[in-house]
């Protein structure tokens, strides 16, 4: 075994190296060594998953009126400091309306013009379209990320995550083009995961792929994969209570295997999704 390097054994020795030195060796806030992870609360839980499905029907609507929802529908009296946080945070949603919402970069990141508007969308690979969804566990919480081929519906891959991030992003992007190939647009919102650096030099680097975004308050510019996650959402999430991501991810391997090569698609004639897409081995996995 190689020996480690001097500075990494001063780190991880504690008896000569105080925590405030390793927090500055490693470019860290002493907050991140004390911190630790609080469990979600049950009635958080439950809001999420009352504010999940509905959004489902009516997308319309923001933390205000959810509010106002709970109260009437539910009996819940919430504070709305506390939707707002699980609304736009932690659920990553956004009412369809103009208005406030996540899908916002962050400072200094670049945004793109929105490319699909008046575009005939009329072969495989044209335009992709990926988002990530929040999806509620036994105890906790997890999220979905996946990529559709708008033109076929096919699902091109997916990954679930404890958080969002645009490394987390770039990666399936690249491990989604390794398997199928680069598309000609790529479609997102403009939430800070598809705006970091890391995320469109993933896109933008191989030459031929055009990176479009949403316009600012425009969920519907993202349907298509808007509409896989309330596919998926009725037809398996809300219909299983899984334990741990292990449990999510054979479920929803199942699920979009059985999406892509079993489910009719009305939009699709009706058809199945891999009959208009140029499909090797029949699964996902």
């Amino acid at each position: 075994m190689m020996p480690l390097p001097q500075k990494l054994v001063a780190i991880t020795s504690e008896a000569l190296v105080s925590v405030k030195r390793q927090c500055e060796l490693l470019q860290v806030g002493r907050g991140r060594h004390y911190y630790q992870s609080v469990a979600t609360s049950p009635l958080n839980l439950h809001l999420m998953r009352l504010m999940d499905e509905h959004y489902l029907e009516h997308p319309d609507k923001g933390p205000r009126r959810m509010q106002s929802w709970l109260a009437r529908e539910h009996g819940l009296r919430v504070n709305l400091k506390r939707l707002n946080r699980l609304y736009y945070r932690v659920m990553r949603l956004q009412s369809v309306l103009p208005g406030p919402h996540t899908s916002r970069p962050a400072p200094g990141h670049k945004t793109y013009p929105y490319l699909l508007r008046g575009l005939t969308i009329d072969r495989p690979n044209q335009v992709w379209q990926t988002d990530i969804t929040y999806v509620g566990m036994a105890s906790g919480y997890l999220y979905l990320t996946a990529w559709i081929d708008v033109y076929s519906r096919f699902v091109l891959n997916w990954s679930v995550s404890n958080t969002m991030t645009a490394q987390w992003c770039a990666q399936l992007y690249a491990d989604t083009v390794r398997r199928w190939g680069p598309p000609d647009i790529v479609n997102t919102d403009q939430g800070a995961q598809y705006t970091a650096e890391v995320f469109t030099t993933s896109i933008l680097e191989q030459g031929r792929t055009r990176l479009s975004m949403d316009g600012r308050g425009r969920a519907t510019d993202n349907a298509f994969i808007e509409r896989l996650w309330r596919t998926v959402k009725y037809e398996y999430i809300y219909l299983h209570d899984h334990e741990d991501g292990f449990a999510l991810s054979r479920g929803l391997d199942a699920y979009f295997n059985y999406y892509n090569w079993a489910r009719d698609h009305s939009a699709l004639g009706p058809g199945l999704p891999h009959q208009f897409y140029p499909t090797g081995p029949k699964s996902l996995s």
